[in-house]
Parts: structure tokens; C-alpha cells; sequence
């Protein structure tokens, strides 16, 4: 888990790879995610649980990257470890817009896109996690909440190569 654009997913791929389960990414339950408009529509909480616990269910193991801070603290008794991951805004916007750009094309990302105003929404929130409260995503709140988990958690501010950050991660394993 960790702030937007930091590397969660990509990370959370490439253990679940290398391990040989399942990854699963906490967005996919948090949002209706295979709506035309991707992002808008939030699930309730009760939804979100229910999804993602029946997702984890399906294997002994598993890789799980984002945040459910709050809405899915039920699931924490589960964790073996939790790897945080934080990088400047800076650097965390740029991958956001790369990886946007990519997934929607810049069509619908720029000025009169249909996606336009819903990614300058992201981009603002996404860089407003370094503040301070705002929300369980401040990283002040995320690192509370780490701080109340009983398994081991891993901590990262510093910008690595995915392969460096998961024989960091499996090393611990």
C-alpha cells in the first residue's frame, strides 16, 4: 500500500508473479470498475468487503496492493506483512500521468475528454496525500494505521526498480 503512483500495483503484480498466486488490487473493489467511465462510481463499504473477501477466498495465498484503510480493516488479521511505499508528488504524478495516458489515450485525458476532468480530480488528490489529516490516504494517517497492525510492515520512501523493492520484500518473506 502507499501513496498513489508509488509503485503498489506494480510491485503487488510482480510478487503475486514470482510467488506463483493470486494479485489482487483493492481498487477493483473499492470502484464499479467496468463502467464506460471508469472511477466515478464508488461501492458501498459492505459491497467492498464482501467482494474482496470472496476474492481472497479463492486462494491459500495471495498478493493484495492498494489501500483499504478503514472500509477494510477487517482483512488485516490476514496480512503476513504490509510493504508501504511513498515517493515525492512530483514523481508520483508523472507516473500517474504516463500510466493514464497509456490506459485512456490522450484524447480523453485532454482538455474536452470525456475522462478530463475526473484525471485533474486524481492528480490533485493524488499530489494532496502528502498533507497532513485530509483522509485516511494523507500519509500521516497511513502510517497510524501501520503502526496498529500486528504483522511485520515494510517501509519504503525511496524510488527503487521493481526487482530491487521485491527481493527486498521476498528477502523478508
Amino acid at each position: 500500500m502507499g501513496a498513489p503512483g508509488a509503485g503498489t500495483t506494480s510491485l503487488g503484480k510482480a510478487l503475486a508473479q514470482h510467488l506463483g498466486c493470486p494479485h489482487f488490487d483493492t481498487d477493483d473493489a473499492y470502484w464499479f470498475t467496468d463502467d464506460e467511465l471508469p472511477y466515478r462510481r464508488k461501492r458501498n463499504p459492505d459491497h467492498r468487503r464482501q467482494l474482496l473477501s470472496g476474492r481472497l477466498a479463492t486462494s491459500e495465498g495471495w498478493v493484495l496492493s492498494g489501500s483499504l484503510c478503514g472500509w477494510g480493516d477487517v482483512f488485516a488479521p490476514q496480512f503476513d506483512l504490509v510493504v508501504w511505499l511513498w515517493l515525492p508528488a512530483a514523481v508520483r504524478i508523472l507516473r500517474i500521468v504516463q500510466r493514464e495516458r497509456l490506459r485512456y489515450g490522450d484524447a480523453r485525458l485532454d482538455p474536452g475528454g470525456d475522462l478530463h476532468v475526473v484525471f485533474e480530480k486524481f492528480k490533485a488528490w493524488a499530489a494532496a496525500c502528502d498533507g497532513v489529516g485530509g483522509g485516511l490516504r494523507s500519509k500521516e494517517n497511513e502510517l497510524a494505521w501501520l503502526g496498529n497492525l500486528t504483522c511485520p510492515v515494510l517501509k519504503f520512501e525511496e524510488k527503487m526498480e521493481i526487482a530491487q523493492l521485491m527481493d527486498r520484500v521476498v528477502a523478508c518473506l
